[in-house]
């Protein structure tokens, strides 16, 4: 299995989320030495920002529609690459613990199966609201089919907000759109989290 790690951003962004400094390394260099040290071997990222090319793993330079300001209709459920192959989708700008890295190697799936965390959070979790941290994908129909649908529940305005993680996981499941299951997916409940910005990084764990 590949394991992508998305790093959608503006390409003209001279310091993408991804590219935020911490314990002396960039965040989406973190999550490619911890996936190293969990055995995957596969690793690439997925961006329109050439700046990532300095971290020494395969740059798929993927036209993701969301940053696009002369598209019509943008989505950002278009920042998953299209492949026929198993594909993880890890998510660059989350600073991840070694323990949550290899919970997501670990965790087979014959489907689709998403890693996020879930009330209750861990003591050092540094937010009052759940985040996503990853996609594994073996059946690439069933992710496309659920992206297609996305694009279309959008278009007829069926999301109180642009779609993101959380409505593409509803759709994939078939549950209520709109709304959160915290129990029908693969939690991962420590410091692991989103980093929104640079002032916050510093006051992490």
């Amino acid at each position: 299995m590949r394991y992508v790690i998305m790093c959608g951003c503006d390409p003209k962004n001279e310091r993408p989320k991804q590219m935020i400094i911490k314990d002396g390394e960039a965040l989406v260099e973190r999550t490619i030495r911890l996936l190293r040290q969990a055995g995957v071997e596969d690793i690439a990222i997925s961006s329109r920002n050439k700046r990532f090319a300095k971290f020494g793993v395969p740059i798929l330079l993927h036209a993701n529609t969301f940053y696009d300001q002369s598209v019509e209709r943008r989505y950002w459920v278009d920042g998953f690459i299209p492949t026929d192959e198993p594909t993880c989708y890890v998510f660059g700008d989350v600073f991840f613990s070694d323990e949550a890295i290899q919970k997501i190697v670990d965790t087979d799936t014959d489907d689709i199966e998403f890693f996020a965390s879930a009330p209750p959070f861990a003591r050092n979790y540094p937010k009052n609201y759940a985040e996503p941290f990853a996609f594994k994908v073996k059946n690439q129909k069933h992710f496309r089919e659920a992206i297609h649908e996305i694009r279309r529940l959008c278009d007829e305005g069926a999301f109180t907000r642009h779609p993101i993680s959380w409505e593409l996981w509803q759709v994939i499941k078939e549950t209520r759109i709109n709304w959160i299951d915290f129990s029908n997916y693969t939690v991962i409940n420590d410091y692991s989290c989103d980093i929104d910005n640079e002032t916050q990084i510093m006051q992490w764990r």
